[in-house]
């Protein structure tokens, strides 16, 4: 479900005390979805029932992969897609629901968030295609975007309309997101508190651990040979996503190719932002936010952050060196360590 360029990438957030379970003081509940994995960590709490709790949060995920994944073409989203007809089409009020927020966040970036961009992504060879021959033509890239634009969906209530036959939705850039916000409903529900929930890398924090600590999240240093810590933060009861092209990414004749790619120029992005981190209320919200300020130019999308009070660290690569760069939100939200 998760972009098919953006789920393959090694997760950017880790949990920084992974590296010391404690399975007496904590339930950890894991799996696969979207293309990725799973892990939800609580403090143990006697009165719970574990296996009941993975029962719902498997179902759940499950149905939100039955609507909205690109890889089963049975779901609701690929059906859409597979309909080549400009005549609307019904969607459910869940998948209507993230479609909405990608159509936001789309407008608020002035199109630098597109869903429907997967047909250039699948161009470029970081879709489930293989990587291409040749680097695409310019030739290539015109007729492809010919059916690429937020201007060519239109949402009226739960009928969705494509003004072109090959419009294709993808909504990776922010599904993960909301199921990360859907399973942390799910634990709230069940009287859980305190917890850690995570799909792919986007994570959602909520509480403190067993020791009424802060949980400590670890944004990875954006190089592509080591796994290094650039930075230690908590970010009290919030979300938080990453997006960067240091991992994902082809060599050709001595040009880089990113797998995040300019919706206005159908290109990868060429710009010296190598890691951009969000942290916000909503897992979905900051999972589209962090691509959109990664594909955007650094200025561009700074001054985006600081006009919509948003908490975004960006990472900028300056000859050999790493620069942080933080949103003032970001200073007053989030603690560093």
């Amino acid at each position: 479900m998760k972009a098919r360029y953006l789920w393959v990438i090694a997760a950017a957030i880790t949990l920084f005390a992974c590296s010391q379970p404690e399975p007496q003081l904590y339930v950890h509940i894991s799996g696969t979805t979207m293309g990725t994995t799973f892990n939800i960590k609580f403090p143990e709490q006697s009165e719970i029932d574990v296996n009941n709790l993975e029962d719902q949060i498997n179902s759940r995920l499950i149905k939100i992969n039955k609507l909205m994944s690109t890889y089963d073409p049975e779901s609701e989203l690929s059906r859409f897609n597979q309909h080549r007809f400009t005549s609307p089409f019904s969607l459910s009020d869940e998948t209507v629901l993230v479609i909405k927020e990608a159509l936001r966040l789309g407008e608020l970036s002035n199109g630098f968030l597109d869903v429907t961009v997967g047909p250039l992504v699948n161009l470029w060879g970081f879709g489930p295609t293989k990587r291409p021959e040749k680097v695409p033509t310019d030739a290539m890239l015109k007729e492809v975007s010919e059916y690429v634009g937020l201007d060519k969906i239109q949402l009226s209530g739960n009928q969705l309309r494509k003004s072109h036959a090959l419009l294709y939705v993808d909504l990776s850039t922010i599904a993960k997101g909301y199921g990360v916000d859907e399973l942390a409903k799910l634990l709230e529900k069940a009287g859980i508190n305190d917890y850690l929930v995570e799909i792919g890398g986007e994570m959602r924090i909520k509480g403190t651990k067993y020791d009424n600590q802060p949980w400590l999240i670890a944004i990875e240093k954006p190089v592509t040979n080591e796994r290094a810590i650039q930075k230690l933060v908590s970010i009290g009861d919030n979300a938080i996503a990453t997006s960067g092209d240091y991992r994902n990414f082809f060599e050709e004749e001595g040009v880089r190719y990113s797998h995040l790619i300019n919706p206005k120029t159908g290109k990868p992005i060429e710009h010296n932002t190598v890691s951009v981190a969000v942290v916000h209320e909503s897992s979905m919200v900051a999972d589209g936010l962090a691509t959109t300020f990664n594909v955007m130019q650094f200025d561009d999308a700074f001054k985006l952050a600081q006009d919509n009070e948003l908490a975004v660290l960006f990472i900028i690569k300056e000859e050999e060196e790493f620069k942080e760069v933080m949103t003032s939100a970001f200073k007053h939200k989030v603690d560093t360590h």
